[in-house]
């Protein structure tokens, strides 16, 4: 039966070339389409928590209700025994210092005196330890324009934006004016090391990346840093592990108050990301059924022009005894092979097209210059497992519900007509 109606497809073109071509066009959209969200999605997930949230970051209640502000003065205390404290509750995780916080730069000419300024956002880690992994996680070496990362305190990296804009150069000094902790006015003259460009509009505006034992120096900061960061050991969020922890260290500090209390949040609970990541993945399922939707429609007209074009063949098939149920079943198992082969040939273009944006991308920094929350600049689409199968779902399931609809017509047939339909 299945080679019977193989055959049929591949010699009849006109029975199968047009549903073909539309399961291919349906398919290879909604693979590209799937690639392309997954890659967006899973891009802002990935910098968000590389630069700003982690996959779970511990502060303080009076930081949270600011964390915009970044207000140094609500800072964590106490800051080595509570990472000894998370660090033996939770080996698994690695956990990070940083300080957030904002500043200006002043770049001096030849006479000390001011020659230009601008605001700067900085965050500080730990860039000179020996085991540090957060100039891997930043990604700093490759992000470097022009110079080179800090290979001992007192020097700083900028973004490629901000000198530009100083007119600053690698190996000139330049001063830093903030606050301290206390509230008094701070300022410190360092070394840029580098210029810096990560590819996320937000920071590549006027960020400063310095190591962590300098901005506690200069902010009089001792044991007390801005947030810690917690990252999960391969690197991947999983929300469900996320709330775990979190919900275990809050229950662990439930009966500490005030502001200056511990707390944890997720990653979903920062950056406004949790209605962000619902909103993309309910716009993903209403992608997928609107196409299934679409398809099925147009097939089903397909199915019917088919049908008028075998009005013929059906009703020799019927005159000769065949139940109605059969033939209509060999129609649902036709659209059964016509909507693998499309489907198959249609997961390959949206495969290439989908592996050509994950490798080169498309920029759309223009479009990020007032963005606040971290994007990246350059979009890329992503291939995972899910998009070897998902173009499979709306391609089967459209054609077969397009012949189902078709082929009602067929119960419809009167068979006291069917030979008068042959004489003609």
């Amino acid at each position: 039966m299945f080679k019977f109606l193989l055959k049929g497809i591949l010699r009849d073109h006109h029975r199968s070339l047009f549903p073909i071509v539309i399961v291919v066009l349906g398919v290879s959209l909604t693979v590209l389409a799937h690639c392309w969200i997954n890659g967006i999605l899973g891009d802002m997930i990935d910098f968000n928590a590389k630069y700003s949230t982690g996959h779970v970051k511990i502060v303080t209640n009076g930081y949270e209700d600011n964390m915009d502000q970044m207000p140094v003065e609500l800072a964590l205390g106490n800051v080595d025994e509570l990472l000894a404290k998370v660090r033996k509750d939770y080996p698994k995780m690695e956990w990070v210092e940083r300080i957030r916080f904002g500043g200006l730069i002043d770049a001096p000419d030849n006479k000390g005196e001011t020659r230009a300024q601008g605001p700067a956002l900085g965050l500080a880690v730990d860039l000179l330890s020996p085991d540090t992994k957060e100039v891997e996680r930043l990604n700093i070496n490759k992000s470097i324009v022009r110079g080179k990362s800090p290979e001992k305190n007192g020097e700083i990296l900028i973004s490629d934006e901000l000198a530009d804009k100083l007119k600053v150069i690698p190996g000139q000094i330049v001063t830093l004016m903030t606050s301290t902790m206390y509230g008094s006015m701070a300022m410190q003259n360092y070394i840029v090391s580098g210029t810096i460009k990560f590819g996320v509009t937000a920071m590549d505006k006027g960020a400063m990346i310095l190591d962590i034992t300098d901005a506690k120096y200069v902010m009089d900061m001792q044991d007390e840093v801005s947030e810690i960061l917690g990252y999960f050991s391969n690197g991947i969020y999983n929300n469900v592990s996320a709330t775990t922890v979190q919900n275990r260290f809050n229950a662990a500090y439930k009966d500490s108050t005030g502001e200056f209390a511990p707390v944890m949040l997720k990653l979903r609970d920062q950056n406004e990301l949790a209605s962000m990541l619902d909103y993309i993945s309910r716009m993903i399922s209403i992608f997928i059924s609107v196409f299934v939707l679409a398809m099925s429609i147009v097939l089903w007209n397909a199915g019917l022009l088919g049908g008028l074009r075998r009005y013929g063949e059906m009703g020799l098939r019927l005159a000769i005894g065949e139940f109605k149920g059969r033939v209509y079943r060999s129609l649902i198992y036709e659209s059964v092979i016509v909507g693998f082969i499309g489907s198959a040939i249609g997961t390959i273009i949206g495969l290439g097209a989908a592996f050509y944006l994950q490798e080169v991308g498309l920029d759309f920094s223009d479009l990020m210059q007032n963005a606040t929350v971290l994007w990246p600049g350059v979009f890329r689409a992503k291939i995972t497992l899910p998009a070897y199968y998902i173009g499979f779902i709306p391609g089967l399931i459209s054609t077969v519900i397009g012949t189902m609809l078709s082929g009602i017509g067929i119960y419809k047939r009167q068979t006291a007509q069917l030979f008068k339909e042959l004489e003609t």
